[in-house]
């Protein structure tokens, strides 16, 4: 297998994790990076850009990074709130009145970034169409009743999350996620991270599909509890209506879909993009400063939501808008915050060691929170530092 790219000295355990993921985890085409202290000391790309193709996978290919998005996207809200533009104890209806139907009046802000809003589906599936259109999908929850009374019990938002992300940052901004990401962040860092995709950059993108790979032997859980997979086949639960609230799903290919911005499902990144995003959260990197400040890194990582996940049908945490280390999503250390993306990709920061990940692929598995390829790298990680 050819890896291109480059470790700095003592990170070569991740080069080999790197290369084990093509040899056996059915890896078609990726890319890793690794920051610390703001520089980058992992840079590794291989395989194909496309899943189905031969062409190789270029220093700067991008892919969609599914649910990895919510992290990017949940960065918006909480730099808004640093800034002083938006108060994460107010009601989301003193900013969006239209959302205050069907009992919601006390639902918070803070309640749509750690997943305790009961709002996870939608009573009526919307179509691809309706689903990238800007206005649609806000209003459908906006009208929508709560699953469950809000902030008595959490469950993971797999696709409302970015409706309800999006009308906020447009209320508070006049912009939605996208383009406040591009003009206050993204642009100006340079980094190679999209939500909504210009057609300037089409060409980049990769074409993405599903994958096989053997499963991992120890560590993680090879399959599922049964109740897992129930939840995921009962056409009734709410696990599979949080899933299906956009029915059938788009296609990740098509070019209207990445052009669109949808801040739970859709962010196009490099691997060096996603990390240098997280590592400009925590610290400062080549020409740029840091984003967040301690309290609001504070802010990201302190525990909201932990327990049973009345979507995920695990044990899951999240902070405000991210995924905390855990059982169901491993990440560095307990005081690492990021998200993965469902089938592979994963962005996270570590403040302690200095740490910020980006994986990226163009291979999806049936994975939800934590893929073996990507936890392999972090595990590699982990033991270049003795943790």
């Amino acid at each position: 297998m050819d890896v291109n790219g480059t470790v700095a000295e003592g990170f070569e355990p991740v080069r080999e994790a790197f290369v084990r993921n093509f040899v056996t985890f059915g890896d078609r085409g990726a890319a890793v990076a690794v920051y610390r202290d703001g520089q980058k000391v992992v840079d590794l790309w291989g395989g194909t850009k496309d899943v189905d193709g031969t062409a190789p996978w270029e220093r700067g290919t991008t892919q969609v990074v599914r649910s990895a998005t919510k992290g990017i996207a949940a960065a918006v809200l909480l730099l808004l709130h640093q800034r002083g533009q938006l108060d994460l104890d107010a009601p989301v209806g003193h900013y969006w009145p239209e959302f205050k139907a069907q009992g919601k009046e006390r639902v918070l802000v803070r309640q749509v970034l750690n997943h305790r809003a009961g709002l996870p589906v939608l009573d009526r599936p919307l179509t691809p169409h309706e689903a990238l259109d800007p206005l649609k999908g806000p209003a459908a929850v906006a009208a929508q009743a709560p699953a469950w009374e809000p902030g008595t019990g959490h469950g993971y938002h797999a696709l409302t999350y970015g409706w309800l992300v999006d009308e906020l940052v447009r209320r508070v901004t006049g912009q939605g996620t996208g383009e406040w990401l591009a003009s206050q962040v993204t642009g100006p860092l340079g980094l190679d991270l999209w939500l909504g995709l210009p057609e300037s950059e089409a060409g980049r993108a990769g074409r993405v599909g599903r994958v096989e790979g053997a499963e991992p032997s120890g560590g993680l859980r090879a399959r599922p509890k049964r109740s897992v997979t129930e939840a995921y086949e009962d056409p009734d639960s709410l696990t599979r209506r949080a899933f299906a609230a956009i029915s059938p799903f788009p296609d990740q290919n098509d070019p209207a879909y990445r052009a669109s911005a949808l801040p739970a499902t859709n962010a196009l990144a490099t691997a060096d993009g996603l990390a240098r995003f997280y590592a400009t959260l925590i610290g400062d990197t080549a020409g740029a400063t840091r984003l967040f400040t301690p309290q609001t890194v504070e802010l990201a990582r302190a525990e909201e939501s932990a327990g049973p996940d009345r979507i995920l049908v695990v044990g899951t945490r999240f902070g405000l808008g991210y995924m905390l280390h855990g059982s169901a999503s491993p990440l560095l250390t307990p005081g690492s915050f990021g998200h993965p993306g469902r089938g592979g990709a994963l962005g996270f920061a570590d403040p302690e060691t200095g740490i910020a990940f980006g994986y990226v692929t163009n291979g999806f598995r049936k994975t939800v929170t934590a893929d073996p390829r990507a936890q392999g790298l972090v595990r590699a990680v982990r033991g270049v530092l003795g943790l």
